[in-house]
């Protein structure tokens, strides 16, 4: 009698146990909120195509893995706003049982995102802003950097065209938090690669006219007139500027952040030689490749740019460590969960997440091809240079994030 009485305890208390562990998945739910421009300027770099990798991850997860996790996305608009983007996830975990956010172009938004989510104690990985302050002096327990960030571009991109001979420069940048910081990562590297900076004007975010900002940058006479811009100021101003005959006249853009869905807009003809520094691209493998056809075939047989990419992959890891834990309600230990985990997945492959937030993995110079070298849809690129992992990101002593401060100590 006591030996039964004895099993039946142990049973209930099996059951309460997995019954108290599967109560911390918040409501029952995973639930994840792709936040992203869906109309402007950066809706064909992220946007829509953002969910749709969202949604890729869950449904590859899910079938790779057998996990009895629930997953839900949803998604919204912030407009490049941030006092938009800071409403809309304050209202999602309020009120909407949101339990992490995904993508987030414009870094000021990201920002304004990331201190939310901290104050909620949630899970914030972003793909699509690029500022480096987001591992440094504005890093937080609570938020991952995937895909890129200003200090990569700069130090990619910048030191190739600097070595090149493009030892002079003026910036048209985008007057937010993220050309900020392009503009001011890119002229470090100029200035201590012996270069100079002629000056800069700042754009405001989705000009249409650029003239006024292009003639000041002819009469810098400067040898590389560089973008610390993104999606259609991209490519609004490489187009106009081939209209205003600077290349012709012997001056060079450089683009600093520059995607396919920018190349493809743009089209061979005018984007050819440029040069340009992702983490990502479609075809550089039988994995790589494998997974864009299939984001084409849901997203109008265009192929995915590296944050549509990072937010495939980000969202896989964390829910992995969501996993692990059987609890998404601590976005603090998610979060460490993840940073502690190693990183392994079919775009990215093999990396890590350091206690600053920022993923590491390679990043790739390339050139864009010339109509002729070009041998199918969307093949644009020409590998140049492989940057390993552990030089393509801030060494993490210089980015003034407490997190690893904490850690030396």
């Amino acid at each position: 009698m006591k030996q039964k009485l004895l099993c039946s305890l142990i049973a209930g208390l099996g059951l309460a146990l997995g019954a108290g562990a599967q109560a911390e998945i918040s409501n029952g739910v995973v639930k994840v909120g792709v936040l992203s421009d869906m109309s402007g300027p950066y809706a064909d770099l992220s946007g829509p195509g953002s969910v749709v990798a969202a949604k890729m991850a869950v449904e590859d997860y899910l079938k790779n893995t057998g996990s009895s996790l629930k997953i839900e996305v949803v998604s919204a608009d912030h407009q490049n706003k941030p006092d938009v983007g800071s409403s809309i996830t304050r209202k999602w975990i309020d009120s909407d049982g949101v339990d992490m956010i995904l993508d987030v172009p414009t870094s000021s938004v990201m920002f304004a995102v990331a201190d939310v989510v901290k104050e909620k104690n949630k899970v914030f990985v972003d793909s699509t802003g690029g500022s480096s302050d987001m591992t440094g002096k504005a890093c937080n327990a609570n938020t991952v950097h995937w895909t890129y960030d200003t200090w990569m571009l700069a130090h990619g991109t910048g030191s190739a065209v600097v070595k090149q001979g493009g030892d002079s420069w003026f910036f048209l940048t985008a007057d937010y938090a993220f050309g900020h910081a392009l503009e001011k990562d890119t002229a470090d590297v100029v200035k201590a690669a012996g270069g100079k900076v002629l000056g800069s004007v700042n754009v405001p975010l989705g000009t249409q006219d650029f003239s006024s900002f292009l003639l000041q940058a002819q009469a810098s006479k400067a040898k590389i007139i560089g973008l610390a811009n993104a999606g259609t100021d991209t490519i609004n101003s490489i187009k106009q500027a081939a209209e205003f005959g600077i290349v012709a006249g012997g001056q060079k853009m450089a683009g600093l952040l520059v995607f396919i869905s920018d190349i493809h807009g743009l089209g061979l003809q005018t984007a050819q030689g440029l040069q340009l520094t992702e983490t990502f691209y479609w075809d550089m493998n039988d994995d790589t490749r494998a997974w864009s056809r299939r984001f084409g075939e849901l997203h109008g047989g265009k192929m995915p740019t590296m944050v549509q990419a990072g937010v495939y992959a980000g969202l896989l890891h964390y829910l992995k460590a969501v996993d692990a834990l059987q609890d998404d309600s601590d976005g603090v230990k998610v979060v460490a969960e993840m940073k502690k985990m190693p990183t392994d997945d079919p775009l990215f492959g093999k990396g890590k997440i350091r206690i600053d937030g920022r993923k590491i993995h390679p990043a790739y110079l390339f050139e864009v091809k010339a109509p002729s070298e070009s041998k199918a849809p969307w093949d644009y690129y020409k590998l140049l240079q492989t940057i390993p992992a552990d030089q393509a990101f801030r060494p993490l002593d210089e980015g003034g994030c407490y997190l690893a401060d904490e850690q030396k100590s």
